[in-house]
């Protein structure tokens, strides 16, 4: 699909409306999500919980969305992957409402893993259509604005939490209300946004129709650079969420930091990740390379993950975020899209993605949880960082092995 197929109706291309749309998605998915972070006190103090209780909060949801990654992929790619998203997306806002005005720990437990489910239906769709949408030469950028999302969904759902609850005195559910709401609308407009790329007529070859392509395990695993991207993610993720899910617990508890401060403070990471993911994104598409760039930002996260329990000064904690923001995960994973756009196959590209994020995403599943047991056992959170940090480790080990040419041709296994 080029920009003359796409700018049909209009001056604005679809892929530029599509990116739109899939920016105020991922603003959806993060804001849901990092109202969480500053409540975790009051949700603590009323269910009476345990930091491990705690983290077991956001891994129980994201149980729930990665579990769903694969097969909204493969779903999407059967079925549409527009009904799955635009799907997704309603009913993850609405079971947001839900969890707000759950009166038990058990049953909170139950919505909030059901907005995980919903949001599982997102992220294969999603990539899988604009993959297909944007085009080749501008797919990292695009990556990046739709990614930068992220970065105002985190810092909008602070706000939400730290204004509502810490300085308006508004019981802690009602950020769930607040924010359930716009997502459910949001949802609505993608409805009338996003076009499914049509089914083409059947190809044929001498006169007779060509066989279906199948999608295999190999067109999954089979590729080296595609394995090296799922495990890097992993690594990235796994210390991306130890900071979403516990920072502002952290400054609050660890570092004697207080109401919009928290915020403020917290902010700093999603906020300085959209300059660092526009500038390494467009670097990447200008050289046509990958791998050069990872070896630059992944060192730089690991120096910043351990500088955050190492500091001793706020200025030095700050500056420690400011330079994960720029390098970190969410800068991060456009370039990694770009790895698994560049070695997979066409007829797979919602499965493949699902299975990417699906993988990354088993960092989010485990590091709240481990983060608060590490706690617990050890007193302190800083056991948390420095574990994370041995992974990050490990993504750097994993991206020097990438293979890849000057044109980017698929890098056998």
């Amino acid at each position: 699909m080029n920009d003359a197929q796409v700018n049909e109706k209009g001056k604005v291309p679809y892929w530029v409306k599509l990116t739109i749309i899939f920016f105020f998605g991922w603003i959806a998915l993060y804001g849901s999500r990092a109202i969480v972070g500053p409540l975790m006190v009051n949700i603590g103090a009323e269910f009476d919980l345990t930091k491990a209780q705690l983290g077991s909060i956001m891994s129980i949801f994201f149980i729930g969305y990665t579990a769903l990654n694969i097969p909204s992929g493969m779903i999407g790619d059967y079925l549409g992957k527009k009904k799955v998203l635009v799907t997704g997306v309603v009913l993850f806002g609405g079971f947001t409402i839900i969890a707000g005005m759950m009166p038990t720990y058990v049953t909170f437990m139950f919505a909030w893993v059901m907005v995980g489910i919903f949001q599982g239906f997102y992220y294969g769709p999603q990539y899988g259509l604009s993959s297909e949408a944007i085009p080749k030469h501008r797919i990292t950028l695009g990556s990046a604005i739709i990614n930068s999302g992220m970065a105002f969904g985190l810092s909008i759902g602070y706000y939400i939490s730290s204004i509502s609850v810490g300085e308006m005195g508004m019981s802690w559910r009602a950020p769930f209300y607040i924010i359930g709401v716009p997502i459910i609308i949001i949802g609505l407009v993608m409805l009338w946004i996003i076009k499914d790329k049509p089914k083409a007529q059947p190809a044929t070859e001498n006169g007779a129709p060509k066989q279906k392509v199948k999608l295999t395990f190999k067109d999954l695993f089979g590729n080296r650079n595609i394995n090296l991207a799922y495990v890097t993610i992993f690594c990235s993720i796994y210390g991306f969420f130890v900071l979403v899910t516990w920072l502002p617990y952290y400054l609050e508890t660890e570092r004697g930091i207080t109401g919009t401060q928290i915020s403020t403070i917290a902010s700093l990471m999603p906020w300085f990740a959209i300059p660092g993911s526009l500038i390494f994104s467009w670097v990447s598409d200008k050289i046509g390379r990958r791998k050069p760039v990872l070896l630059i930002m992944l060192p730089l996260s690991l120096i910043a993950i351990l500088a955050v329990p190492m500091s001793e000064s706020m200025p030095v904690l700050i500056g420690a975020l400011i330079l994960y923001g720029i390098v970190g995960k969410i800068s991060t994973n456009p370039v990694l899209v770009a790895v698994v756009a560049d070695n997979s196959p066409r007829h797979a590209l919602g499965t493949s993605f699902g299975v990417y994020n699906c993988i990354g995403m088993l960092g989010s599943v485990f590091a709240p949880t481990l983060t608060g047991f590490l706690s617990d056992k050890t007193g302190s959170m800083d056991s948390g960082f420095y574990f994370a940090a041995i992974l990050i480790c490990i993504g750097i080990v994993a991206s020097l092995f990438i293979k890849e040419s000057n044109n980017n041709e698929e890098a056998k296994a």
